[in-house]
């Protein structure tokens, strides 16, 4: 039961007093998508916020010359979406796609506002994760500079040890940066 889910997600980020949490689950209403869907398009705006409950998805950017580059994964249980372009209510810079069949939850980014205006709670909530994903951004940061390919994909591996199973590997080898068809040598080079 994806409400479960997000029950427990919250609980862990920040609990919340009754109250605040009936008026939380209450704007979030069942979403889901096909494999390959884009979700949200650089260029549009973010409307929702995700609870993804089950699947698979990336956020990647593509530049003028149309190179992708795979910035995060999201998968159950999390929060997704272009979680910027939302909150600061501006056009995406990035995509939002699954790549698998997906289920959520989703808000809408005026109902959310409402509930966080609402209770107090609900926005530290909000702010706590926003603040532990930040944190992952800086570190994934750290990783891009000064790791190595292999140490990329040992702190990837660590981090999600079931990434392997569920993320197609031309999207993890984008993600830590080498060439598809090297990334069976680094599979194994890991392993071995």
């Amino acid at each position: 039961m994806p409400t479960h889910q997000l029950k427990q997600l919250v609980d862990a980020l920040h609990p919340l007093p009754n109250l605040a949490w009936d008026d939380f689950v209450r704007i979030w209403q069942p979403f889901s998508a096909k494999r390959k869907t884009l979700l949200t398009v650089a260029g549009e705006r973010e409307h929702y916020l995700y609870f993804v409950a089950e699947g698979v998805q990336r956020v990647y950017y593509l530049d003028e010359q149309g190179r992708e580059a795979t910035l995060v994964f999201t998968y159950a249980p999390s929060f997704g979406g272009v979680v910027d372009a939302l909150m600061l209510q501006q056009p995406a810079r990035y995509f939002y796609e699954t790549l698998t069949p997906s289920v959520f939850l989703r808000a809408s980014f005026t109902d959310l506002q409402a509930v966080m205006q609402q209770h107090p709670a609900v926005e530290t909530m909000i702010r706590l994760g926003i603040t532990q994903a930040l944190s992952g951004v800086l570190e994934r940061l750290v990783e891009l500079q000064c790791y190595s390919s292999t140490e990329k994909f040992r702190t990837l591996l660590r981090r999600s040890p079931h990434i392997l199973q569920v993320v197609p590997h031309k999207y993890l080898a984008n993600y830590i940066g080498v060439d598809p068809t090297n990334f069976s040598k680094l599979i194994n080079s890991v392993k071995g």
